[in-house]
């Protein structure tokens, strides 16, 4: 049995994966693949109407909020947020946690003035910044909420008076929010809501037009909106099997439910790093993800040999990010406790030998 720790594209329950697969030959009786039906098609038009009802639903998203299914990746997001909602002249506020928050501030400066109110980078960012202030005359204050390379995540949104935007592509649907606390959330699919391929946009509608720039349409939210995330032909296959998930998640009970769950799993590795003489984790405690829990060993040899017993038990995908090193075990929402248990039982084993 193997057990799938990797950061992304990453695991997704069995069922769906079942059910996807047979649509691949026969989706809903139509004698088509899903592959080949026209994204026109009414069989179609269900699968997004029934997925945009699905995240409304499980994230309890206000009525003057769009919900749109979008291609890209959260790396198009970081161009398309200060294309809509960033004025000529305007100026942004980012908050550095990690690479990817980086890289979506760097291309906002592209489009106007980023001032980055607060960076961890000093301490390879393994934390998070507190005690911030964000300009009042900010267009929008935007975060990353959880850092996959690094472990750190942000439960709690700050605190400020400008719109709010955060990507949230590593921990969607993996605890509860309130979507009215942000005027723009945007999520790469392939962590907890699908495969890889489509990308959640959750955008306040006043926010239409804001930046009062001439946007292409193919990046402009409003267009999306209009055409019911059907402006252009959409990643289908994604948005299925997203739609799978979702069912999935609401036949467990729906997100609080989930969150349990992550608490709990996250719980029971983080006790074994703290309670093992052979591992250390990276993140400051207080900020440490649940999503991605990052941790070392003393020595590359020492690492090398986990790296080895852990394939031999079947865990994969736990090498660290190069920015880290060590390991990174990626317990999204999929991820049972019976994997994280059999890590942790890796971790326990590892110890006996050295002590023998």
């Amino acid at each position: 049995m193997k057990h799938n720790f990797g950061a992304g594209p990453c695991i997704l329950p069995k069922e769906v994966f079942q059910e996807a697969s047979e649509a691949v030959i026969d989706f809903n009786n139509t004698g088509l693949s899903i592959l080949e039906i026209s994204h026109r098609s009414k069989e179609f038009e269900q699968v997004v109407v029934e997925a945009e009802a699905l995240v409304r639903e499980l994230l309890d998203v206000p009525a003057d909020y769009s919900v749109l299914f979008l291609q890209g990746g959260a790396s198009q997001q970081f161009a398309m947020v200060p294309m809509n909602i960033l004025p000529e002249g305007g100026k942004a506020a980012y908050l550095d946690t990690g690479v990817w928050a980086t890289k979506a501030a760097k291309e906002a400066s592209k489009l106007g003035h980023v001032e980055i109110v607060a960076s961890s980078s000093d301490k390879n960012y393994t934390y998070i910044p507190k005690d911030f202030a964000v300009p009042a005359d900010a267009s929008y204050f935007h975060y990353t909420s959880n850092n996959t390379i690094y472990g750190t995540e942000i439960f709690d949104k700050p605190k400020v008076s400008v719109p709010t935007v955060v990507d949230m592509s590593s921990d969607i649907l993996s605890r509860v929010i309130n979507v009215a606390d942000f005027d723009l959330i945007y999520a790469g699919a392939q962590k907890n809501m699908g495969p890889a391929g489509v990308t959640l946009v959750i955008v306040k509608n006043d926010l239409f037009g804001k930046s009062g720039r001439i946007v292409p349409s193919i990046f402009d939210y409003q267009q999306h909106a209009k055409a019911g995330s059907m402006y252009n032909t959409p990643p289908v296959y994604s948005i299925y099997v997203s739609l799978l998930n979702l069912r999935w998640l609401k036949a467990k009970g729906g997100v609080s439910v989930i969150e349990q769950e992550n608490i709990i799993k996250a719980r029971t590795l983080y006790e074994e790093i703290e309670r093992n003489p052979f591992f250390k984790g990276t993140a400051s405690e207080e900020d440490r993800s649940r999503m991605n829990v990052t941790f070392v060993m003393d020595t590359e040899e020492q690492e090398a040999a986990f790296l080895a017993l852990a394939k031999e038990r079947g865990l994969i995908g736990l090498k660290g990010h190069r920015s880290v090193g060590g390991f990174r075990a990626s317990i999204y929402n999929a991820l049972t406790i019976s994997s994280v248990n059999a890590l942790v039982d890796a971790m326990k084993e590892f110890e006996e030998k050295q002590k023998s």
